[in-house]
């Protein structure tokens, strides 16, 4: 079973910590267990009705009017917000369909997001955050790998089909290589930044999961392009990332190097400086800008 410390469930829910206190010491709207150090920790069920807490909060209901319901309450009216068209609690209600396997919730929140916004708003402001928050989830050991390839799979057809509705551009146009080195598989973040090129009218080629690095240098041989763009989100030691990088500059010379993930954030001072870093959809299209 996870547990989760305060400063957890302050990221997953977007309720800040000292609030979550208030709420625990003058509703007892949670009842946390303390370790041996007095430190509180939070379960799965805890993190459940916080998010739905957060959603009914978010929709300007009083946290005392929430308080007197019953837990069976809170979910019921939490569910009402499915026919709602306030995007504000998109990403707490795609938390809530990952841990209960819910994709007609899923698929509702997604499509109210589209009355508003255009695909590349919805995957930089709220799918993109939201797979951070997947993240710390995973670390701590509250999804498990069905509900990760639940949500995956769901993502990436959305993304595959908005990429598939787009042009193809002109092969004479510079072109922008996207892969993932040999040991990754978590092509999400790539596969966002494929449809975002793609949507510029850039000429980005994904060439996918795990690529071996002789195919990634025959593609480079035969493609010539300007830029390689790569994602690092599983675990790796540093000394591999960074030899990768140097081995590419090795043998590909002035080639533009970009990279993304949650492994390139922990290392950028191990990195290269040649290396340029993703941290928004912004810096990969100023990157790559003639």
């Amino acid at each position: 079973m996870a547990a989760y410390k305060i400063r957890d469930l302050e990221i997953l829910t977007g309720i800040k910590a000292h609030t979550i206190r208030m709420w625990e010491k003058r509703y007892g709207l949670l009842k946390p267990q303390r370790t041996t150090t007095q430190i509180r920790t939070y379960s799965n069920n805890d993190l459940l009705l916080l998010l739905n807490v957060s959603l009914l909060y978010k929709k300007g209901i009083k946290i005392s009017r929430i308080a007197d319901m019953s837990n069976e309450q809170i979910y019921q009216a939490s569910r009402s917000l499915q026919h709602s068209e306030d995007t504000d609690t998109a990403i707490e209600q795609f938390i809530v369909s990952v841990l209960q396997l819910d994709e007609q919730l899923f698929q509702k929140t997604f499509q109210e997001l589209t009355y508003k916004s255009d695909l590349s708003v919805i995957f930089s402001e709220h799918i993109i955050p939201f797979l951070n928050r997947i993240g710390v989830m995973w670390l701590v050991g509250t999804i498990n790998p069905a509900q990760e390839h639940f949500i995956s799979n769901l993502i990436r057809q959305k993304i595959i089909a908005a990429i598939d509705q787009l042009p193809v551009p002109d092969s004479k146009q510079v072109k922008i290589i996207l892969y993932l080195p040999e040991h990754e598989w978590h092509e999400i973040s790539l596969l966002v930044y494929h449809y975002h090129l793609r949507s510029k009218g850039l000429n980005s080629i994904y060439l996918g999961q795990a690529l071996p690095y002789d195919a990634l240098i025959k593609a480079v041989t035969i493609l010539e392009p300007e830029c390689l763009v790569s994602s690092w989100l599983t675990a790796i030691e540093p000394q591999k990332i960074r030899d990768h990088f140097h081995q590419l500059e090795t043998d590909l010379g002035p080639v533009t190097l970009i990279a993304g993930g949650y492994q390139i954030d922990q290392l950028e001072s191990f990195l290269s400086k040649k290396i340029k870093r993703i941290r928004t959809l912004s810096d990969l299209e100023l990157f790559i800008s003639p």
